[in-house]
């Protein structure tokens, strides 16, 4: 009697566990965007990637101990017809040897009730840079949408390399911007 005393203790134990505990938070791709601002010739350009995925295991209670990575197909640039095609080739993103642009958190801090600093490593064709990232949440019944931006260097990257490396022409930095919705994430 008392071995199934404690199994059903362990059981019980292990439902009322907080789901956000136990499982990461899945990216909602219909109401998400990652797109991005240059400037060519001093007149803003914009554009987005339409490809990209997204591993969260977020805790509001516990920023420190959270996770965030993600995954850019770089050949999913869409800054207008004419400019598409020039995206994959080697000088700008160089598509056929480097498909995917990456960010892996490093750490996360919270800086008041929705906001937070996200630190961590930006890749992009094959060059790892520091970024950091402010980041503001809002929650909607079960979707959180994290919203924010940050300005990179182009060059830093080797974006736009050879003649597009004048930064008169395409100015070397870019601002992206994001608005990620997940469903998943604890009460904030």
């Amino acid at each position: 009697m008392p071995a199934r005393f404690l199994c059903s203790l362990a059981l019980v134990a292990a439902v009322c566990t907080p789901l956000a505990a136990q499982a990461q938070q899945a990216l909602v791709p219909a109401q998400s965007e990652i797109s991005f601002t240059s400037r060519q010739m001093g007149v803003p350009v914009d554009g987005k990637f339409k490809s990209f995925s997204a591993q969260v295991a977020f805790d509001p209670a516990k920023p420190a101990s959270s996770s965030i990575a993600f995954t850019v197909d770089t050949g999913s640039a869409d800054i207008g017809r004419e400019a598409n095609a020039e995206m994959p080739k080697a000088v700008w993103f160089n598509v056929a040897q480097f498909p995917k642009a990456t960010f892996q958190s490093s750490s996360i801090k919270r800086l008041g009730a929705t906001q937070y600093e996200v630190a961590g490593k930006l890749s992009i064709k094959g060059v790892s840079s520091d970024v950091v990232v402010p980041v503001t949440l809002a929650q909607n019944g079960a979707t959180t949408v994290a919203t924010g931006a940050f300005p990179i260097k182009r060059l830093a990257f080797r974006i736009g390399e050879k003649e597009w490396a004048d930064t008169s022409m395409v100015a070397d930095e870019v601002q992206v911007k994001f608005k990620i919705a997940l469903t998943g994430v604890g009460k904030l």
